[in-house]
């Protein structure tokens, strides 16, 4: 039987609104950000009906822009200019944060959950701090690579293997670190996993091959996917094997005080061995039967911990994983998540200005490392056995457990 529509309309006006609120803020402009440098040109040429000069101008996740493209045609045809286009093309990327929060507060409605869980819950997919800090570098494809892979899971955990395929074969398309959502999904697909795997690749394959097939111009200069380039950033566990005393320059061609330069072996492995740890993660989750979701969420935030280009909207697909699992897990509100928000948040806006780089990396490692540790040990630790507790008389009662 179907649910009633009514309930959830306030919590998707919620959701719209958190949304509008962070397009408000975040959508101003894009000079000096990266998608100034990497998306902008290839944007420009679309709507100016060069779509294979599009295509070879596209960064490596030029799949998004393909994805996003009909927005910007939307607005050049309306009469919008490069920041309208801007604009544009970070609305479905929005949207999909805000429909996510609303199916999730929908599920929390029917379950009986208190106002407040839900609104935290849309709150944390609609209207993120860390969205904000997405918007502001120009990668507003992030939140809507994490909601895909989110909902490709959920997806799966129901059963709907065509919605599952198309949702993780977009996630893919999106940007390539969703390939981390497979072994997740695959978990949790009661049956037709080759199915999916089948749907999810071709669809992903439709959007990226265009630009395998495409070389860019000698003038363009090439965002990788699969090394790491010159980009070390504290925030990550290689820092310290990083070569002090270097004089490195950022992208605006400033000094960078107290930053190291990357060992010379860490480029061709970085990002090839965040998804070779995916794989033997996935396959013990498999074998311990553990939840596909938080599964995610781990893979979610060793990439962020592995990877050298790490930043603050790093965090946002594990941030929303985690929302996912905890709003479909308990009625009470989403405590992984919001700590993992606040301490994203507090590094980079609080602790980023003010220390060096090497502090910097120490308290980055100090919280996340464990914060990791704690989602692993959730995720593979055995059930704990029925404690015993006094009953009022003395003796040894037993509480009866529940999964």
């Amino acid at each position: 039987m179907a649910r009633p529509l009514r309930p959830l309309l306030p919590w998707a006006l919620l959701a719209v609104l958190g949304a509008a609120s962070l397009a408000w803020l975040g959508l101003l402009g894009f000079a000096w950000n990266d998608y100034d440098v990497e998306a902008a040109p290839s944007f420009a040429a679309l709507v100016h009906g060069d779509v294979g000069r599009f295509i070879q101008l596209a960064p490596a996740y030029g799949g998004s822009l393909i994805m996003r493209a009909p927005f910007a045609l939307a607005a050049h045809a309306l009469g919008g200019g490069e920041v309208a286009v801007f604009r544009a093309v970070g609305v479905p990327c929005l949207l999909a944060g805000a429909a996510l929060g609303a199916s999730l507060a929908w599920s929390l409605v029917a379950r009986g959950a208190e106002r407040g869980t839900i609104a935290i819950v849309v709150a944390l997919c609609a209207a993120n701090p860390i969205t904000l800090r997405a918007l502001d570098m120009g990668h507003p494809e992030e939140l809507l690579g994490a909601a895909l892979s989110a909902a490709a899971v959920l997806a799966a955990l129901r059963g709907r293997a065509n919605w599952t395929g198309v949702l993780l074969g977009l996630a893919v398309a999106n940007k390539a670190w969703a390939l981390l959502a497979i072994g997740p999904v695959l978990l949790a697909l009661p049956s037709g996993r080759w199915r999916v795997l089948g749907i999810a690749g071709g669809l992903a394959l439709g959007f990226v091959s265009p630009l395998l097939l495409a070389s860019p111009p000698a003038s363009q200069p090439e965002v990788h996917a699969a090394t790491t380039g010159g980009i070390f950033q504290p925030w990550q566990m290689w820092w310290f094997f990083g070569s002090p005393g270097e004089v490195i320059r950022g992208g605006d061609g400033l000094i960078k005080e107290g930053y190291r330069a990357a060992p010379g072996w860490l480029s061709p492995i970085s990002h090839p061995l965040i998804v070779l740890v995916a794989v033997p993660l996935s396959l013990l989750a498999w074998r311990r039967r553990s939840d596909p979701l938080l599964l995610l969420a781990l893979l979610f935030v060793l990439r962020c911990v592995l990877d050298p280009w790490n930043t603050a909207y790093y965090a946002l697909p594990a941030i929303i994983a985690l929302v996912a699992w905890e709003a479909t897990r308990t009625l009470k509100p989403p405590v992984f998540a919001l700590v993992l928000t606040l301490a994203t948040w507090g590094t980079w806006e609080w602790l980023v200005p003010a220390a060096s780089a090497d502090v910097q990396a120490l308290v980055y490692l100090g919280w996340s490392l464990p914060f990791a540790a704690l989602l692993a040990w959730r995720l593979y630790a055995p059930p704990l056995p029925a404690m015993p507790a006094l009953s009022r008389g003395g003796r040894a009662s037993v509480w009866s457990t529940t999964q």
